[in-house]
């Protein structure tokens, strides 16, 4: 959980995602799946260079393009926003009421772990998905773990710790097996937060899934970063692994205020969002722990509707059971809490998920973000641009916002606007102006019904916010 530190840096980096997993069981699966030595060396940081990885192109085995686009795929694909989870319950927890609770919050998918890493373990959880409606990415497959921490898939034998593409292949399709009777499997997570010198491996498996299961999904998270460097990491993880999709983890929620970073890092994924046309998901901070304060329900909403402005396709929260304090990472505060009991969290997320992120993800889903601005933002953040009057926004005055200007794939003149409060814990209102010359007609949407109301100002929107709160607009051509 180093946000702080960019991907570029040598300096050691504090526990993070990966090390959760693995420190939860990844060792004994690993050995189980492959007799690897206990010692080899997991992923060095980004940058550094590789140990043992042969590009892709070299090995014979990069992941091959897929004629199925992310659209056909689960959770990327169909009218329905992804809302997903990190952390679920544990095995002893695992249990048709607690993954009904899940649904009940309104997710629609989640990521096994919580000392889920076997295929027993993760068999079951997906029982319990199939019986709630509920779609499963299986993190810690013993099989995939172990090629993709400690193995190079290559044809070249001479290369230490390496498996041929034609066994990576058979491991992969023994996983598949494992799992492929369940209707909610969605596909695999292959790597979470992989350093720059695995995403050979992590491309060489992604493209393995992507060609034995076209129709599942081959999941990796990247860690935060900014500036250039972290552009070009995220750049390098799109050339080599040839994603259904990118994803980011940032904690923005700290014991000391916000990390205004936050923004820089959403730039990037937009930016790079938008050239490879990959939709960008990212994780909200749900959770307490060393250095991050347990966040309130209005900087739960700030998190996600900031993301929605930026052009966000998949929400996910992390964490939603309280990993154990005797870990020593601090956590406190989850959905759940370490002894199952829900959290002010859980019901914060449940009225979100449901009568929010649902509804208005439909909206925002398949549109394309066209600019992200702040009004009224001083100073402005690292890498976020002021408001300049344009086509279709002609003012934005009194309270900071950023405003999300949206079209249709195929545009057809239309426009949405997601104006998000600046201020996770303050409400605010701001004053929006249109430019008549663009723009006949606007109307608000409604999330009770999934409708829009017209206002009775097209040209002056006069919009309320709640503390870290939203609203949507439909802004008509002349």
């Amino acid at each position: 959980m180093s946000e702080q530190i960019p991907p570029t840096s040598g300096s050691p980096r504090p526990l993070n995602r990966r090390t959760l997993l693995q420190a939860a069981g990844l060792g004994a699966g690993a050995l189980a799946a492959g007799g690897l030595a206990a010692g080899r060396a997991a992923a060095a940081a980004p940058g550094s260079a590789p140990t043992g990885a042969v590009p892709a192109s070299a090995s014979g085995s990069a992941p091959a393009s897929s004629a199925v686009s992310s659209a056909d795929l689960p959770l990327t694909g169909g009218p329905d926003f992804p809302i997903g989870l990190f952390w679920p319950p544990h095995p002893f927890e695992t249990t048709p009421a607690r993954y009904q609770e899940i649904s009940d919050a309104g997710f629609t998918f989640l990521i096994t772990g919580n000392y889920q890493f076997d295929e027993q373990s993760g068999g079951w959880a997906l029982k319990m998905a199939d019986q709630t409606g509920l779609k499963v990415l299986i993190a810690g497959d013993p099989r995939i773990e172990a090629i993709a921490h400690y193995m190079s898939v290559t044809d070249d034998r001479s290369v230490p710790s390496s498996l041929t593409t034609a066994d990576a292949t058979s491991w992969v399709q023994a996983a598949l097996g494992s799992y492929a009777n369940h209707p909610s499997l969605a596909g695999f997570n292959v790597f979470d937060e992989p350093a720059q010198s695995r995403f050979p491996t992590v491309g060489a498996l992604t493209g393995i899934v992507r060609r034995l299961a076209p129709d599942l999904m081959p999941y990796s998270n990247l860690w935060p970063g900014n500036g250039a460097g972290y552009a070009a990491f995220v750049q390098a993880y799109i050339d080599t692994v040839q994603p259904p999709l990118i994803s980011f983890d940032r904690y923005p929620i700290l014991s000391d205020g916000i990390d205004l970073n936050y923004f820089d890092n959403w730039a990037i994924f937009r930016d790079a969002s938008l050239r490879s046309g990959l939709p960008a998901w990212t994780y909200i901070q749900s959770v307490g722990y060393n250095g991050h304060r347990v966040p309130t329900a209005s900087q739960l909403a700030w998190q996600v509707n900031i993301s929605l402005a930026y052009g966000c396709k998949g929400i996910q929260y992390f964490t939603y059971w309280t990993p154990d304090p005797a870990r020593g990472e601090g956590f406190t505060g989850a959905l759940i809490d370490v002894e199952g009991k829900r959290t002010p969290l859980y019901g914060a997320a449940r009225a979100l998920n449901r009568h929010w992120v649902q509804p208005v993800g439909r909206q925002l889903k398949p549109l394309v973000s066209e600019s992200v601005q702040h009004a009224n933002d001083t100073p402005l953040p690292p890498s976020a641009v002021a408001f300049t009057p344009g086509d279709h926004l002609t003012s934005a005055t009194g309270g900071a916002a950023v405003l999300g200007l949206f079209r249709a794939a195929q545009d057809d003149g239309t426009r949405y606007l997601l104006v998000a409060n600046r201020d996770p814990d303050a409400a605010a209102t701001v004053q929006v102006g249109t430019n008549a010359a663009n723009v006949a007609a606007v109307s608000r949407f409604v999330p009770s019904d999934g409708g829009y109301r017209a206002v009775g100002d097209p040209a002056v929107l006069n919009v309320p916010l709640d503390a870290g709160g939203a609203v949507l607009y439909r802004l008509s051509p002349s």
